[in-house]
């Protein structure tokens, strides 16, 4: 992403922020009172409010130039979803065999870090394109792989063996990590009314997925 800057969001503030997937789906009720739905969005969006957490005039000051040096809605940035932001459960340590990425065939080189919901009707892989540095674990058929025979890139999430350690036919990739949302501001006027807030008021900071 081009216009996307490798920052996060002041983590203290999208700490303390409400959202989290929205989908679209469209529902038609027939003559016989039966309905009829669609998912209009293969992919589910994410959709945040900063202002929740913003609690000092210092936090206020750092969010308005986080804003300004994003030029409003122009640039992308990192957001920590503190309700779902590791290939684990809340509160466990990401293990290389957290997440299956795919089977190898003895060719194929990468593979894309994804998180599987649910699994026990209709299971929803989501790609994850900003895993966290220095966290993910990549592992073939439950063997843990280091550096230089994987790498991990941090602004795709693009998982790539080395010519030399391709998995090989059969053999299930899998991973763990730690990882952030990318979104952008979803208006390009931040507009704050300084009697309200030091009256107890929330600022309206909308925050929108990025959809890679």
């Amino acid at each position: 992403m081009s216009d996307f800057h490798e920052i996060r969001f002041p983590l203290d503030v999208s700490l303390g922020g409400r959202g989290g997937p929205e989908r679209r789906t469209e529902i038609v009720t027939l003559g016989s009172n039966r309905e009829a739905r669609n998912a209009r969005w293969a992919h589910s969006r994410r959709r945040y409010e900063a202002g929740y957490g913003v609690k000092s005039l210092t936090q206020l000051s750092q969010i308005i130039e986080f804003f300004e040096e994003r030029r409003g809605r122009l640039y992308g940035f990192r957001w920590r979803d503190r309700a779902d932001c590791a290939s684990c459960a809340p509160g466990a340590t990401p293990s290389p065999t957290d997440q299956p990425l795919g089977v190898g065939d003895g060719v194929r080189s990468a593979f894309q870090l994804v998180k599987t919901y649910g699994g026990a009707f209709s299971a929803y892989a989501r790609d994850i394109v900003k895993p966290v540095a220095g966290t993910a674990r990549v592992a073939v058929d439950g063997v843990e792989k280091v550096t230089p025979d994987v790498s991990v890139d941090v602004t795709t999430g693009m998982v790539t063996f080395a010519p030399g350690a391709l998995p090989l036919a059969g053999a299930i990739v899998t991973a763990g990590f730690l990882f952030d949302v990318p979104v952008r501001f979803d208006t390009d006027f931040l507009e704050i009314d300084m009697h309200a807030f030091e009256a107890g008021a929330i600022p309206h900071i909308p925050i929108v997925e990025i959809i890679p």
